[in-house]
């Protein structure tokens, strides 16, 4: 089945709202078997909703809408498809029941535009909004498929798990479509693809996609085949044939961050961890306690930005700072040991580094990182450049750091 999500919204014309929700509803349909072939932006126009839906209704099985079900004056999608289907809005007992419940479980009361959100297409499916007002509609006509769902984040996501991709998963007969996205950092795109080799021999009949970003690069395997059973056979041979190939720089597939697989292998050892971050300002303590449970392993993080503060609450001798420079290998390890030592831990982890735009220097150029560890006996820091981007510094910076920890513990050189 071939679809086109179409996400309506003058926010996401002009740049004011990140289009999220496109890739999000791609992922899933390819994960029901659905081939996503187009994605079209458009604004809060009922005209141009119209000709949306005029166009795609000839050339695609499944139509996915979002946006414009508020009960506002510029919320018109679903006049639009009344429009579409010569139909019109009626108040639905389900949509109803669906508010009455969503409204009580939030301590509000009934409003006039509760009242409109009950209007749905007449002839159509209400599709269940458990974290919001508005329902969503399916069409089904012909063996064509219109789907309109809420553009709020999360109502639409919650839509997709919980109905969207049942549906279509339990009538796919068709092709099935799988992915397996592996995970690496610490490797360019050209790299990978020079230790992988020849692609025609490890993929056959699958694809592989690289997908580089600054903290790392993603490998997306893509199979399509009639039979499912197949379909993941395929996929787990040549996930185990890439791993042979760059195993190490793999940290984790699909949706695992990081921060999650550094988590899980802290807790299964029983490891305790802390960390002192100067240029990172606090990034990678915010990655570490995003993972639930965190606070069994994680027992503090400090940003000494100032010499002072490395002074004071690290014990980094000021001598080191003077000789060396706060960017400095003999700085990082004692930052990472003193963290060590004051937080009564297992593992020290520091960052100091110069992050720009200004501060550097021919010696000590922006994007100069230094990353300290500190374990038992041994205390070690490694340089790193990552660049002249601010921001992508630190991001650079909180994953090596990352990426550091994961590899000492697991002894991966």
């Amino acid at each position: 089945m071939k679809s086109i999500i179409i996400t309506i919204g003058d926010e996401l014309l002009i740049g004011q709202v990140i289009n999220t929700n496109a890739a999000y509803i791609a992922g899933k349909l390819n994960s029901a078997g659905i081939e996503v072939r187009r994605v079209l932006t458009i604004g809060d126009e009922h005209h141009e909703i119209l000709a949306a839906l005029e166009e795609s209704y000839p050339k695609f099985d499944v139509i996915v809408i979002t946006g414009g079900l508020g009960p506002t004056h510029d919320d018109v999608t679903k006049k639009a498809v009344c429009t579409f289907f010569h139909t019109d809005l009626i108040s639905s007992p389900d949509a109803r029941k669906n508010i009455e419940q969503f409204l009580k479980s939030r301590s509000h009361s009934w409003s006039d535009a509760a009242e409109e959100q009950t209007h749905v297409p007449r002839g159509s499916t209400i599709i269940p909004n458990k974290l919001g007002t508005a329902s969503g509609i399916l069409f089904e006509r012909e063996g064509k498929h219109v789907i309109v769902m809420p553009g709020v984040p999360y109502e639409m996501e919650g839509m997709m798990e919980d109905f969207i991709v049942p549906y279509f998963t339990e009538r796919n007969t068709g092709k099935v479509v799988l992915h397996r996205t592996l995970k690496t950092t610490g490797i360019p795109e050209s790299m990978l693809a020079a230790k992988l080799g020849d692609l025609k021999d490890l993929l056959g009949k699958a694809t592989l996609a690289f997908l580089p970003s600054p903290s790392g690069v993603r490998m997306r395997i893509t199979v399509v085949d009639p039979n499912r059973s197949a379909a993941e056979t395929l996929i787990r041979d040549i996930e185990s044939r890439i791993r042979e190939k760059v195993e190490k720089y793999i940290y984790g597939a699909d949706n695992e961050e990081l921060e999650e697989i550094v988590g899980r292998v802290l807790a299964e050892r029983k490891l305790t961890i802390a960390v002192a971050e100067s240029c990172t300002g606090g990034l990678i303590a915010d990655r570490i306690t995003n993972v639930p449970g965190s606070s069994n392993y994680f027992e503090r993080g400090i940003v000494a930005y100032s010499n002072e503060s490395k002074i004071r609450l690290l014990d980094v001798p000021e001598k080191l700072i003077e000789k060396y420079g706060a960017v400095s290998k003999d700085v990082a390890e004692a930052m990472a040991r003193g963290i060590r030592e004051a937080a009564r831990v297992d593992i020290g982890l520091s960052t100091t580094g110069i992050a720009g735009p200004s501060g550097g220097s021919a010696e000590k150029p922006v994007g100069t990182v230094w990353i300290g560890y500190s374990y038992k006996n041994e205390t070690r820091a490694v340089k790193f450049q990552f660049g002249t981007e601010r921001l992508r510094i630190k991001e650079r910076a909180a994953q090596a750091a990352l990426e550091l920890v994961r590899r000492k513990i697991l002894r991966i050189e």
